[in-house]
């Protein structure tokens, strides 16, 4: 799993793909609550039996174009993290040997794979019920990865933001005490508004979490000219001592839309940080999806 010098950095696609390679079912909670309760676990079935397939077919998508990292979606398995009701459990228990045959292919295929949860999930909220809420839907997605056979560690990462900003320190204690399904495997990202590299660091040191930094991100929070002002660097490496073994660093790439302080990321990469030239794997955020991906791709195969 450990990365030798040599080894050309690794872009990651994020997901899913623009073309119908690799898409997945939905289904609102208005449409599941409106199902009889006879009906909702062949509706959840037949999506998350659809879903886990086209998740297994990433693995050979990915092989096939070179990409070793890939992003699981957070959403392949909606309703799962129902409190009040456990068909979505159930319907995954049945699918146990389904899952199970995902996290063989993907670790046959040589593709790592990673999940970054939504921004709903805020772990150091002022309000009681939404930290309780986002522990119950952190240690879902925790749950998923171990029904994959995924490994508990950052090489398997779950990456969140740093939350409501001002309560680091609330932050920290609540990672001291998740489940090590999800502990053992969270990263944090640092953000364009409540928590910087630096806000973030204290925490990551503190509790033995690794930083994915985010150039972007980084630039438009401290409104930098762009991703070549030398304070990146400075992050990249100093986020690389958070990752253990530091072969294992994940850091984000992205391009503003009109600009570096534009939040909105562009449909391709035009400008990759001479910061991130060492990088070992980058999750690419792009419009563009495999289109980015693949043109990095290919640019360093021209340069090689």
């Amino acid at each position: 799993m450990t990365r030798s010098e040599s080894t050309p950095p690794a872009f990651g696609l994020v997901c899913m793909t623009l073309g119908p390679e690799l898409r997945f079912r939905t289904i609102t909670l208005k449409r599941y609550r409106s199902l009889d309760a006879l009906e909702r676990y062949p509706a959840l079935r037949a999506l998350y039996a659809a879903n886990t397939a086209t998740l297994t077919s990433a693995a050979a998508y990915c092989t096939a174009r070179g990409i070793r990292l890939f992003r699981m979606s957070a959403a392949l398995y909606p309703m799962l993290d129902l409190v009040d009701d456990p068909t979505g459990r159930a319907v995954l228990d049945e699918l146990a040997p389904e899952l199970a045959a995902v996290g063989r292919a993907f670790h046959e295929a040589g593709v790592r794979v990673l999940i970054h949860p939504d921004q709903y999930i805020v772990l150091n909220s002022e309000r009681a019920e939404v930290r309780v809420s986002s522990l119950h839907q952190f240690v879902t997605h925790a749950d998923v990865l171990d029904r994959l056979g995924f490994e508990r560690s950052p090489w398997h990462c779950m990456i969140l933001h740093g939350g409501k900003g001002g309560r680091a320190d609330v932050l920290a204690d609540v990672i001291r005490d998740l489940p090590d399904a999800a502990r053992l495997r969270l990263a944090l990202e640092n953000d364009e508004r409540a928590y910087s590299p630096a806000e973030l660091l204290p925490v990551c040191q503190a509790t033995g979490t690794p930083l994915v930094f985010d150039a972007h991100h980084h630039v438009v929070h401290d409104k930098l000219e762009g991703q070549e002002d030398p304070s990146v660097r400075e992050w990249v490496l100093t986020a690389r001592a958070t990752w253990t073994p530091p072969g294992w660093q994940v850091v984000h790439l992205s391009n503003g839309i009109e600009g570096p302080q534009d939040r909105r990321h562009s449909h391709l990469i035009t400008n990759v940080p001479s910061a991130y030239f060492d990088v070992p794997w980058i999750e690419v955020e792009a419009k563009g999806k495999e289109e980015a991906v693949l043109a990095l791709i290919v640019g360093q195969n021209l340069r090689s």
